[in-house]
């Protein structure tokens, strides 16, 4: 059972759409398809239906000719996640990236943005408006909150694994996925492997992405990105069945 397990929601209709179209690289779907999978996984075809006139007006979805498809907005998400999924982290060379907000922003929600985009691009806050992160990937942010920024690329002296336990919680986030990992392995159902690969999604995209020299032993980045994998061929192998079936 999945229940308790720390990030791991219940199944909703919307949950269900929106992870199995951010999960297929088509993008879309017949109706009559994301039915017979929301169905299979136990939920109410009226729910599924509901959600999907919700995601509609809500922007999430655009109907055309009986098929749904993730908005040019989800489209980005997906590709955020892919890239969480299958990240590029290049050679480290010792360097870091420091982002300096230098800029004020114009009320607390245009800094929320500011914080929530650098947390994003998996920098940890040194102090207020001080923000950094070893140089193996880059920081990328929107353009509005570029404009913000002024971006140094620094050696820090002193303990590196220190300045990495200051910036970045990775006790916890470890724990955390050894968690999701355990989950996963007892869960009994597709459904719930499905809440559990969902959360396991979700917190990849939290991952520091640091370079392996200031990563602690055993570090299970790697082992949740596989296991969400695994998961996602079973479920893509369902959806696949199942949308076929009803296309026809």
């Amino acid at each position: 059972m999945t229940t308790g397990v720390v990030g791991v929601r219940r199944l909703t209709a919307r949950s269900v759409v929106l992870s199995a179209l951010l999960g297929f690289h088509s993008s879309q779907a017949q109706v009559r398809g994301v039915l017979a999978l929301a169905t299979e996984l136990g939920l109410q075809e009226s729910a599924v239906r509901v959600a999907l006139t919700r995601m509609v007006a809500a922007g999430d979805l655009e109907r055309h000719d009986g098929m749904y498809r993730l908005s040019a907005r989800l489209i980005e998400r997906q590709r955020r996640q892919d890239e969480a999924l299958h990240p590029e982290a290049g050679p480290w060379d010792g360097r870091w990236r420091m982002a300096v907000v230098t800029t004020g922003a114009s009320g607390s929600s245009d800094r929320a943005a500011v914080r929530d985009s650098l947390r994003a691009a998996r920098c940890g806050e040194l102090r207020e408006g001080v923000w950094a992160r070893p140089a193996n990937v880059e920081v990328v942010v929107n353009a509005e909150v570029r404009a913000r920024l002024t971006l140094f690329s620094a050696v820090p002296e002193g303990s590196q694994a220190e300045l990495v336990s200051r910036l970045f919680a990775l006790e916890l986030w470890a724990d955390k996925a050894e968690g999701l990992l355990v989950a996963m392995d007892g869960a009994t159902s597709v459904s719930e492997r499905f809440e559990v690969a969902a959360a396991m999604v979700r917190h990849t995209l939290d991952d520091p992405l640091l370079p392996a020299e200031l990563l602690p032993e055993d570090w299970p980045g790697e082992r949740l990105r596989e296991g969400y994998e695994e998961f996602r061929k079973e479920l893509t192998a369902l959806a696949e069945r199942l949308f076929a079936e009803h296309s026809r």
